[in-house]
């Protein structure tokens, strides 16, 4: 009972703030853009504090887990405010550096030059930093040997469907990886978050040396585009 008041009065304390502060940037005349972005991340932030107390097993795990979330998303926030939008390579390879792991040391990323928009781009932080805490703390990650291959490619569409944005998170060198016992926050950003705010597809598997996840979502302009121009990944977005 007292794990579930201290849960309920962060979460009321946190929507009293979002309510104050949507009454701000009404009453000040804050362009549409930017009240649009923020309410979508004050509703994002809604959403992880509510499904962050509802897979919590302990008051410390579920504050511990927060703020790795909530600057998850302020990483991306920072970077989407300077250019409108956001590198997926850049997005990938930070949130691994959150977590010491290094490109080229236990970590490879490849693929195309992608930036995300804003709202496509906190989902994708959000998930990113799920899997990477998922590897530091039951995968890869703990072990000498562990590395994950991060690939994206995009699948080309036609007249009649957009073209998809297909990525790959393999992990290898585990051992005796096992489908997890319980459906947690992170399964929950993966399996549900992404396939209501990005219209993803989703494959999880639990194979032996590691987890491999498949996401695979539209390239419509909502969601991101590709950048043709090497070096322009972190141009920013035209108004």
């Amino acid at each position: 009972m007292a794990q579930d008041h201290v849960r309920d009065a962060r979460v009321d304390a946190l929507e009293a703030d979002n309510a104050r502060l949507r009454r701000l940037l009404d009453a000040s005349g804050a362009s549409d853009g930017l009240r649009h972005g923020l309410r979508d991340t004050l509703a994002m932030l809604r959403a992880v504090l509510r499904l962050s107390a509802d897979t919590a097993e302990s008051v410390e795990g579920y504050a511990t887990h927060l703020e790795g979330r909530l600057d998850a998303i302020a990483r991306a926030r920072i970077s989407l405010d300077m250019s409108g939008g956001i590198s997926l390579h850049s997005l990938i390879s930070d949130e691994l550096m959150v977590h010491l792991i290094r490109e080229g040391d236990q970590a490879d990323l490849a693929g195309p030059a992608v930036r995300l928009r804003p709202k496509a781009g906190q989902v994708m932080a959000l998930a990113v930093h799920e899997l990477c805490s998922n590897a530091v703390e039951h995968g890869v990650f703990g072990l000498s040997e562990g590395k994950v291959n991060v690939v994206w490619s995009i699948d080309t569409g036609d007249t009649m469907r957009p073209d998809d944005l297909v990525l790959t998170w393999k992990e290898t060198g585990g051992t005796d990886v096992a489908l997890p016992t319980r459906r947690g926050f992170g399964m929950q950003v993966l399996n549900d978050m992404l396939r209501y705010e990005l219209n993803a597809r989703i494959d999880l598997a639990f194979e032996p040396d590691g987890l491999r996840c498949t996401m695979r979502l539209p390239l419509v302009p909502r969601i991101g585009r590709i950048v043709d121009e090497p070096g322009s990944d972190d141009a920013s977005e035209p108004n």
